[in-house]
């Protein structure tokens, strides 16, 4: 029985893409930027698994035998969102980019986007960030009950409520509507629940986010893995970002420590038998958007101590595989995604110690090369790295 768990580190990227002038984001090194900010730096754990090795900074030193295999993946997609990113992951290379709103939503989708869900009216309408609208918008929300709608430098349709005004599963409606209108020319890649709390001054975000991802163009591994027969366990996002495609059980979390906690009980768990995916939305959502270096670390740090648990609970056949789906470096520019590369680290009996596959030119490589570990049909895009890595 052959298991594989595929971590998603969500924006832990490690070094502006050749091509990040296109996105503006020439400089931009998430992993390497922290390390330079943060005093005595230290992964420990990552580090053993090879990480220290493919990160630029001169506060993290090389080690000489890395327990695993490790090396960086670039994003071929036409983006940095990370929907495509999971989904180049998972072996579907996007050529096209989803649509975005810098100036805001124009009127004819916002009047059907009233037409389709009932409510009589909405706030916002522009780019920003979602703690700061519901700052300012907040108290108008309570006051009017109209929803709080706004955008970002990706391609997401966000609404935001209050809990007491507009009740979560009201919420949850409005967006599933939403997802239905956004078709052709306003095919936006995700819509996003953002239900708060609190009074005016003190609002807070709550962790009942949902999203409500467009559906991917093709098959994907989790549809390859799902065929022949195997379990695929989606942790944290993953079900919203493949818009439950692909999936035999999903296991929805709120925050890193659900999702660590949740991997560890796959990893014990001896019936799974295939996929085990996970996001750990944590280090992007709270700490890359809103620029907290120190948070971004202290994720990091309690990603990190949960390593030597993971590795002393795997089977003679499983494969641990960690990675990222885009950058948010914490210290750069502006609140939004970086164009970087992507870390891939890998662990198990039956792949090799201390070596370095390189710089794989598609996110895709890892899908496929998981597929081939499987035995599964091959993904469409993506070169399996297998025959390099295995004992």
């Amino acid at each position: 029985m052959k298991r594989v768990f595929l971590i998603v580190l969500d924006s832990v990227g490690c070094g502006y893409l050749p091509d990040a002038e296109k996105f503006d984001d020439v400089g931009a090194d998430t992993l390497g930027h922290i390390a330079e900010k943060i005093k005595n730096f230290n992964l420990p754990n990552l580090f053993k698994l090879g990480l220290g090795n493919i990160v630029n900074s001169k506060n993290v030193k090389p080690v000489k035998e890395a327990i695993g295999i490790y090396g960086k993946m670039s994003e071929k997609s036409a983006s940095k969102d990370t929907t495509i990113g999971h989904w180049e992951i998972a072996g579907i290379i996007t050529e096209k980019p989803f649509p975005t709103y810098p100036n805001g939503f124009p009127e004819d989708l916002l009047k059907k986007f009233m037409e389709v869900t009932g409510v009589k009216g909405y706030l916002g309408n522009k780019p920003a960030s979602g703690t700061e609208i519901i700052k300012e918008l907040g108290e108008e929300h309570i006051r009017t009950g109209y929803p709080i709608v706004y955008t970002s430098a990706d391609s997401v349709f966000q609404i935001a409520a209050h809990e007491e005004v507009i009740p979560i599963e009201k919420l949850y409606e409005i967006c599933r509507k939403t997802r239905e209108i956004l078709v052709g020319e306003h095919n936006i890649g995700r819509v996003i629940a953002r239900p708060f709390i609190g009074k005016p001054g003190n609002f807070v975000r709550t962790e009942r986010r949902r999203d409500f991802s467009v559906s991917p163009p093709g098959e994907t591994l989790l549809d390859k893995v799902k065929k022949a027969g195997k379990d695929v366990v989606a942790i944290g996002k993953i079900e919203d970002i493949f818009a439950q495609q692909g999936i035999t059980e999903a296991i929805h979390t709120g925050n890193n420590r659900d999702g660590i906690q949740a991997i560890y009980e796959c990893i014990k768990n001896e019936k799974i038998n295939g996929l085990v995916f996970a996001n750990l939305v944590d280090f992007d959502m709270l700490y890359g958007h809103r620029r907290n270096i120190e948070g971004y670390y202290n994720a990091l740090v309690e990603f990190d101590n949960a390593i030597p648990k993971f590795l002393e609970n795997l089977k003679n056949d499983d494969i641990l595989f960690i990675t990222a789906d885009h950058g948010n470096d914490p210290t750069f520019k502006g609140t939004d995604h970086t164009r970087e590369y992507v870390p891939v680290l890998g662990y198990g009996a039956k792949i090799k110690s201390n070596f370095n596959i390189g710089v794989r030119e598609t996110f895709a490589d890892l899908g496929q090369t998981i597929a081939e570990i499987l035995n599964v049909e091959k993904t469409k895009d993506g070169t399996s790295f297998w025959n390099l890595i295995k004992k």
